[in-house]
């Protein structure tokens, strides 16, 4: 696709990351840009400010460029005009930003719409486009019709991103080329550039927002479970699985499809896979190939040759949950022929990965966990069962029309002391937990700040102290990784 002097419309820049990628590489394209947000100049600052000084060399076709010569460079930046009116501003680089707002007439004179993966399909401005005949996309799939290596896309409700920085992080210490993106952290546009030949490997996190407009699916793709969430944005559990479907439904032939046959919803998508299906269990199963558990010993079977891998004791990382991860990743890196001894000796030193049970500090004999992107109820009853102590839970915030019946069971079960954060699910939570007869201490706080006072007060040394809400973060903070960032920095900063 050749985007020089097209004109590319942006539908969400966010703050993430992702979108300001994708702006990046299409500045590299030569692409003309605008980009609408209906978030504000202030809420977007740290995206801003990132663009602000953005230099580039764009990538232009020399016969549709004739300023761009063989051995002539040329830089542009976005310069001091940065942002000087309150909606639409051009940079020095002709990129045009409309915040605040989305006005349609930019979506009926665009060439392509790139939308960020929070934008609804519903959009009433993404039928504009459709009814102007304007196509829509997403990078994720840019990304998908350039790439020359393998993709390997990871999703799931939970475990997604263990699971793929596992992947990621077995493959480089085996020697390859692998990069890492999606959900996770970077737009994988990123990373493609000349550099990349095709032995190289992307390993993608994906969220059921990157899969409902995927065109092309991965060559390996891993679900590792299927749960109830976002529901705010799905009117049934079963539109939700859907979206999630289109990972296998897009392969082709020739791919391999990763599944949990623990996990009922996961091991009925069999049907929807179009190539090759491995499974994974923390119980042992014959003939099918996979991974699976068998006197706490991991064993990896295909075509009938059966390897012992490693031993359950010595994995670090905590809660069976995480050992689901291991298996699904180990599954992987398998197919992939990686060497058993560096399978091995990662396992046995990967202690997890931020904002999903971290330890962030032992302070006067109190450990703090950070489990901030437990944004679901069934991931923060996996954090609780990760404990063999009851802990001093911080939990509550944002709703996404989720059951806290089976959360609340266990808090009473697991909770030493219930800390609250504000948020429209917190009544609904805390109304369960009442229901239960709740004897222990519940505090209702205003901010991070309040709940690691009220945690300190009531710690004693031994105890766990655990971030793990249960519910979404937005409202009282800018997403998941904003509240983990809070929790930490103030546990940091204790004396």
């Amino acid at each position: 696709m050749n985007l020089s002097g097209k004109k590319v419309l942006v539908m969400g820049l966010g703050i993430i990351g992702g979108g300001l990628e994708t702006v990046k590489w299409l500045l590299k394209q030569g692409a003309k840009i605008t980009i609408t947000d209906l978030r504000t100049k202030k809420e977007l600052n740290p995206s801003l400010e990132k663009l602000k000084n953005f230099s580039i060399n764009p990538v232009r076709n020399s016969s549709t460029d004739s300023c761009h010569k063989k051995g002539q460079r040329r830089s542009r930046s976005c310069g001091s005009d940065y942002l000087n009116k309150k909606t639409s501003v051009k940079f020095l680089n002709g990129v045009k930003y409309i915040l605040g707002k989305h006005r349609p007439q930019d979506f009926k004179s665009a060439d392509l719409i790139i939308k960020n993966p929070a934008v609804r399909n519903s959009s009433p401005f993404l039928k504009i486009a459709l009814e102007n005949q304007v196509p829509v996309t997403t990078d994720i799939n840019l990304f998908f019709e350039q790439y020359p290596g393998q993709i390997i896309g990871i999703t799931g409700t939970k475990g997604k991103s263990t699971t793929t920085t596992l992947i990621y992080q077995i493959l480089k210490k085996s020697g390859q080329k692998v990069n890492l993106g999606g959900n996770i952290g970077f737009s994988p546009l990123k990373f493609l550039n000349n550099k990349v030949k095709k032995d190289s490997k992307m390993i993608l996190e994906l969220s059921s927002f990157h899969l409902e407009n995927l065109q092309k699916g991965p060559e390996i793709a891993v679900i590792t479970n299927l749960f109830p969430d976002h529901l705010d944005r799905y009117k049934t559990f079963n539109e939700y699985i859907e979206a999630k479907k289109i990972i296998l439904k897009k392969q082709s032939k020739n791919g391999i499809a990763i599944l949990n046959y623990d996990n009922k919803q996961s091991r009925q998508l069999n049907s929807c896979c179009q190539g090759k299906i491995f499974w994974f269990s923390k119980k042992p199963f014959s003939k099918k190939d996979g991974v699976f558990l068998k006197n706490q010993e991991i064993y990896f079977r295909q075509n009938n040759r059966l390897k012992k891998i490693c031993s359950v004791a010595r994995i670090k990382i905590l809660g069976e949950h995480n050992l689901e991860n291991i298996l699904a990743a180990v599954c992987v890196v398998c197919i992939l022929k990686i060497k058993l001894q560096t399978i091995q000796n990662f396992l046995n030193d990967f202690s997890g990965i931020a904002n999903r049970l971290e330890l962030v500090r032992i302070f006067k004999g109190v450990k703090y966990y950070n489990d901030t992107a437990a944004t679901m109820p069934e991931a923060a009853i996996s954090a609780l069962k990760s404990f063999n102590k009851p802990v001093i839970l911080i939990c509550g915030g944002a709703d996404k029309n989720l059951k806290f019946q089976e959360f609340a069971r266990y808090i009473k079960k697991y909770g030493k002391v219930v800390i609250l954060l504000p948020g429209t699910a917190t009544p609904r939570l805390k109304s369960q937990i009442l229901k239960l007869k709740f004897a222990k201490q519940i505090f209702e706080v205003k901010n991070m700040k309040e709940a690691i006072i009220a945690a300190q007060k009531n710690a004693k040394t031994g105890d766990i102290v655990l971030l793990s809400p249960g519910c979404a973060s937005f409202g009282l903070f800018k997403n998941e990784f904003d509240r983990g960032k809070q929790f930490a920095k103030i546990i940091k900063n204790l004396k």
